[in-house]
C-alpha cells in the first residue's frame, strides 16, 4: 500500500503488509492466530521507518474502537473483516481472507491524516506494548513516552524474574555445549537489555495496580 502526499516536494510513502499467520497457545485448550504487521515508510509521521510487530484479531477490534472514539466521530473509520462465529484455526481459507481484510483495514486507516495522528495507532503498529499499556502510554501514565516505546520495539521482554533466570540458564547451557560461543561483551549487553526489560515489566505491573486502586 502506498500513501503519497502532495504537500511536500518529495513523495512520502507508507507501505504496510499483514502476513505470516501463526497459531499461539494460551494453554492446552485455548489458542488464537496472530499476524505479523510489517511497515516500511519514509513519512515524517513515523518514528521508525521499518518495523514489525505481531497482533491478533481482537487487538484490531480494539484499535478500530479506539480510533473511532478518539476521532470523536469526525471521520469514518474503515471496517474490519466481520467476526465469524464459525472461524476455524485450521481453515487456511478463512485465515487468509481475514488476513487480507486486516491489511485492507490498515491501508485505509493510514490514508486518513486525522487517524494517522493518533498515538494509539503508532503504538499498535510499532511497539510491543499490550493493549492496556498502549492506552496507558498514550494517556501519559507510563514512565516512557510514545516515541520511547516505539524505539524499544524489538527488545526482548521477560514477564517475571523467573523467566529471566531460566533464559540465562538456557543460554549458559547452550554456550557450554559450544566452544565457539558468542563474544562475552555481546553476552553482557544482552544481559543488561534483559535486566532493563525486567525492570520495565515490573513498573508496568505496578502501574496496573495503581490504576485499579484509583
Amino acid at each position: 500500500m502506498r500513501k503519497e502526499t502532495d504537500s511536500t516536494e518529495n513523495q512520502q510513502v507508507i507501505s504496510v503488509w499483514v502476513r505470516d499467520p501463526r497459531m499461539q497457545k494460551n494453554d492446552f485448550w485455548h489458542a488464537y492466530i496472530d499476524y505479523e504487521i510489517c511497515l516500511h515508510t519514509d513519512s515524517v509521521c513515523f518514528t521508525k521507518k521499518i518495523s514489525q510487530v505481531r497482533r491478533r484479531y481482537s487487538e484490531f477490534v480494539w484499535l478500530r474502537r479506539k480510533l473511532q472514539a478518539n476521532s470523536m466521530l469526525m471521520v469514518h473509520v474503515p471496517g474490519l473483516p466481520p467476526k465469524n462465529p464459525f472461524f476455524s484455526l485450521n481453515n487456511a481459507r478463512q485465515i487468509t481472507d481475514r488476513m487480507k481484510g486486516l491489511q485492507k483495514f490498515l491501508e485505509q486507516v493510514l490514508q486518513n491524516p486525522l487517524l494517522l495522528s493518533d498515538s494509539c495507532l503508532h503504538l499498535f503498529l510499532q511497539s510491543q506494548l499490550s493493549v492496556p499499556m498502549i492506552e496507558a502510554c498514550a494517556a501519559g501514565r507510563t514512565h516512557y513516552s510514545v516515541v520511547q516505546a516505539v524505539q524499544r520495539c524489538g527488545l526482548r521482554r521477560f514477564h517475571s524474574e523467573e523467566d529471566l533466570h531460566n533464559n540465562l540458564k538456557i543460554s549458559c547451557d547452550s554456550d557450554s555445549d559450544s566452544s565457539e560461543g558468542r563474544d562475552p561483551e555481546h553476552k553482557i549487553k544482552d544481559l543488561e537489555a534483559s535486566s532493563l526489560d525486567l525492570i520495565e515489566t515490573s513498573q508496568e505491573e505496578e502501574l496496573s495496580c495503581l490504576s485499579r486502586s484509583t
